[in-house]
């Protein structure tokens, strides 16, 4: 039987960044705010010590800091016709485990959604018509805008010290960003990382073509930075070890590098670790949370009241969560009734690797968000009539990492082993790169997650089953994408290139990105979505659910920047309507 402990005014679901922004905006109006982490505590300092975490070994190939499939993991199947079957090691995404989630292993890639996204549907239908949305396409309109999310996603520049080039500033356009992006009310807190030659040599190719070339914006600081919260950054030092990695040089904003110095000493915070929430419990009439079950490594279980519940976990967890809980309608395909588990999507990531013979890359000199990009076939930046597809996704000239074991780019034709697979690969270790493709993928009504009806984790619980594939609108994007990229490759001028496609079916045992959303999306009506504007949870109020899970679509994008986004204009909704009369939030 569970021991019952006394309430608490929030009770939060995960603490990775969403949950660190969640609790230092909460604890800042005064509520006693708890904190439940399944994982472990992580600090920069004792965990991510620069003596030894660069090491590939144990961060990327024995996956330290990921979730282990043998304790958590889903069930997997391209199509409704499959047998799921349980994923029994990382491959495709990466969810992390412990203090800071996902986001110690990130990148850094910091990107803003185009204000299109936030309006797909409608917008594509008043430029193309409504053929354009096919039936089996479930798009909608997030139910806020670009314009409402602009000043939280200021406040997230400014909270991590994003480095980069703003290329609109209030309505005007700035030389050398990005002339596609939504207006921007402040220009980036520090200026671009120092791009390397590959990346150089990518942005004079594209510029080359009449495309317009900007730094990526990079959570990889490029100077010291100190930010509101006083919280002091410091530089990138171009180690190469970013994603996958935590960093120990305190230059990757995270939740480690940029809140928990100051939230971790709030006296109305309290963290708990290595404890798994089980349910969010509701009272008799179904519409009330009063709070959470959880267990902790001994197998004993609490209940935990809590006036207000905020769901942060990773975003199949989040959908996880409501449905072993019994909140909110499963999505059923056949019907289009329900909308939980409803519109998963992924994203889709072909490159093309370049060889050179004359020019020294040294990609042992690269950051997670080191690179230039071009937006010119994002978005619906560019017309779309007769592709047949909508939407699009950035191409980049990234060196991210020279990693000795990890880094292997290799010409058409190479041996998988053997004494020419290490001939080709000292030849072209330092003279090769990859351009690569940030694709978005749209929703589709056969994509979706729900309960396994067979495989049960540790405590009883129905395993997460993700139905997903590649549909024909990722295909052509594919192919139209991989065209633009090839014609860049070309303009660089190299000795060979070699193409790397997706698909055309998705593969879940090879890394791509960690960049799931979808199925417990927002939107206007009860109808179409799982959660509000304001990410409150239509069937229960004192429920927020925080998180990329509330994406309607995948963009052509990092997400990080947008799930902060939300999380601050979810925060600031309960913080200044929620608070003062508790229930159903009302536009504003």
């Amino acid at each position: 039987m569970a021991r019952k402990l006394p309430s608490v005014d929030a009770v939060l679901i995960g603490f990775g960044w969403t949950g660190a922004l969640m609790a230092h905006q909460l604890t800042d109006s005064g509520l006693d705010v708890l904190a439940l982490e399944r994982g472990s505590w992580r600090d920069t300092a004792t965990d991510f010590a620069p003596t030894f975490i660069q090491d590939e070994l144990r961060y990327r190939y024995r996956e330290h800091l990921f979730e282990q499939p043998a304790r958590e993991t889903i069930t997997f199947r391209n199509s409704p016709d499959q047998t799921a079957l349980p994923m029994r090691r990382l491959g495709s995404f990466l969810p992390g485990t412990g203090v800071g989630g996902s986001i110690l292993h990130w990148n850094g890639q910091a990107f803003r959604f185009l204000p299109y996204d936030f309006q797909i549907k409608s917008q594509t239908i008043a430029r193309y018509g409504a053929q354009m949305v096919p039936d089996e396409m479930t798009i909608q309109d997030w139910g806020v805008t670009y314009e409402e999310l602009e000043p939280y996603y200021t406040q997230f520049d400014e909270l991590c010290g994003i480095s980069g080039q703003a290329g609109n500033v209030r309505g005007q356009k700035q030389a050398g960003g990005n002339p596609f992006e939504g207006s921007r009310s402040q220009p980036y807190p520090t200026p671009p990382m120092q791009q390397t030659y590959g990346p150089t040599l990518f942005g004079e190719a594209a510029s080359s073509l009449g495309l317009h070339p900007f730094p990526c914006p990079s959570g990889n600081l490029s100077v010291a930075y100190t930010n509101p919260l006083g919280v002091r950054l410091a530089p990138c030092t171009y180690c190469g070890f970013c994603e996958k990695f935590g960093c120990g040089n305190y230059s990757k904003a995270s939740a480690q590098t940029t809140i928990l110095p100051v939230l971790m000493h709030k006296q109305n915070f309290t963290l708990r670790t290595e404890s798994e929430v089980l349910r969010i419990n509701l009272d008799r009439s179904g519409k009330h949370a009063t709070g959470v079950t959880y267990v902790d490594t001994s197998g004993q279980e609490f209940e935990q009241p809590a006036d207000l519940v905020v769901l942060c976990a990773y975003i199949t967890h989040n959908v996880r969560m409501l449905m072993v809980s019994g909140i909110g309608e499963i999505y059923d395909p056949a019907t289009g009734k329900g909308a939980l588990g409803k519109n998963y999507c992924y994203q889709m990531n072909p490159s093309v690797d370049i060889f050179f013979d004359d020019k020294l890359l040294n990609p042992f000199i690269g950051a997670g968000a080191l690179g230039v990009i071009v937006d010119d076939w994002n978005g619906d930046n560019f017309d779309h009539t007769g592709l047949g597809f909508i939407h699009g996704g950035y191409i980049a000239g990234y060196v991210t990492t020279g990693r000795p074991i990890e880094t292997e780019l290799l010409p058409e034709g190479t041996p998988k082993w053997g004494a020419k697979w290490k001939q080709a690969f000292v030849k072209n270790y330092l003279t090769s790169m990859s351009i690569s493709l940030m694709g978005a993928v749209m929703p589709h009504k056969a994509n979706r997650l729900d309960l396994d009806p067979t495989y049960r984790d540790v405590h009883g619980r129905p395993l997460m089953r993700m139905t997903f594939d590649f549909q024909d609108n990722e295909r052509k994007l594919q192919d139209f994408e991989v065209g633009k990229m090839v014609d860049i490759a070309k303009a660089m001028k190299p000795r060979e290139f070699k193409k790397s496609p997706r698909g055309p079916h998705y593969d879940i045992t090879e890394y791509q990105t960690t960049h799931n959303t979808g199925g417990a999306i927002m939107g206007a009506t009860p109808q179409e979505s799982v959660v509000n504007r304001y990410l409150q949870h239509w069937d229960v109020p004192n429920l927020f659910v925080v998180g990329a899970s509330a994406f309607p679509h995948n963009s052509g994008y990092n997400p990080t920047g947008t799930v902060t986004a939300l999380t601050l204009w979810a925060a600031n909704a309960i913080r200044s309507q929620y608070l003062k009369q508790p229930g159903p939030l009302v536009q504003t």
